[in-house]
């Protein structure tokens, strides 16, 4: 299995830079197959160990240590899927994908701009990353997620595939065959990024205006609403269907909390919403299909917003 890499600087140990240049290669597989930048990062750092657990000799021995990498990290989140399954079912509201930020800053017409974080810890953005894209990543089996991630999104064979997956290279590309089906269903038309943007401004225009009637024309009339408060007091909310209750739901809450503050952001590569009082934080991510916003995924749960709240 071949992976990229990103040598590092150290001029003392190269092959320690060599190794710890796979870190964002990691981050970027473990967060596309967990939807979690905590279980992700620990994933990560679990995978480090085991490689340091080796000795010189057992080290020495391995041809490729950045697919020697990849593949106890594709095994760790494979276990962690499994146990997953079990844990969401208990947990309180509904589960959403630990929401990401792409920089610290705000986005302008469909692009972010400031200072870069640390590339050596940030994930790649792109469409398999988008909200919409995980959460139908959620509802597939633990194998079917792992054999198209690898596949599809970062183009390791089936063969290679196979030997963290534990199945023949023909079940893995079945496995992968019935996931992108998954997709394709559930995809909404392409949109845009400068359309997909206008349409989240004017949204939030809108709801700081409290306007019901330009909200209701920017849902789609069979939007969806889905919240995730982690079990926060009077923050479990079942789904909420339909657009015209999701316009009162959006300007009422301006209405008791007028002191609300709204901002533009990246979420999870596409144009999306913060919104705080005081202490309390919301990261909203939006679903577009052309003029029309379809779905609507609010994080509450502190838990998964530690990189929002701690800038």
């Amino acid at each position: 299995m071949t992976t990229p890499s990103e040598p590092g600087h150290d001029q003392f140990d190269p092959s320690l830079s060599a190794i710890m240049g796979e870190r964002r290669q990691l981050i970027n597989v473990a967060y596309r197959l967990l939807g979690s930048l905590a279980d992700a990062e620990d994933v990560v750092q679990e995978t480090y160990t085991r490689w340091y657990a080796l000795s010189p000799e057992q080290q020495d021995a391995i041809e490729s240590p950045g697919a020697w990498l990849t593949k106890v990290a594709g095994r760790i989140c494979l276990d962690l899927l499994g146990s997953a399954r079990a844990r969401r079912e208990r947990y309180v509201g509904q589960w959403i994908p630990e929401p990401l930020p792409e920089e610290r800053t705000e986005w302008i017409n469909g692009r972010s701009g400031g200072a870069a974080i640390d590339p050596a810890d940030r994930i790649t953005l792109d469409e398999s990353i988008n909200m919409a894209f995980l959460v139908v990543l959620e509802s597939m089996t633990p194998a079917q997620r792992v054999a198209f991630i690898l596949h599809d999104v970062f183009r390791y064979s089936f063969a290679e595939v196979a030997e963290i997956v534990g199945r023949t290279p023909a079940a893995c590309r079945q496995l992968a065959t019935s996931a992108r089906r998954r997709i394709r269903e559930s995809q909404s038309p392409a949109t845009p990024a400068a359309q997909r943007a206008g349409v989240v401004r004017e949204f939030k225009r809108a709801w700081e205006a409290q306007d019901i009637d330009a909200l209701i024309g920017l849902l789609a009339p069979d939007a969806t609403g889905i919240t995730d408060g982690g079990g926060l007091v009077g923050a479990v909310l079942p789904p909420i269907e339909g657009g015209k209750r999701l316009a009162r739901l959006f300007a009422g809450a301006i209405g008791k909390a007028p002191d609300l503050t709204i901002t533009e952001r990246t979420v999870n590569g596409q144009p999306g919403l913060v919104a705080q009082l005081h202490d309390f934080t919301v990261v909203l991510a939006f679903d577009v299909a052309g003029d029309r916003i379809q779905h609507i995924w609010a994080v509450l749960n502190p838990e998964k917003l530690r990189p929002w709240t701690t800038t």
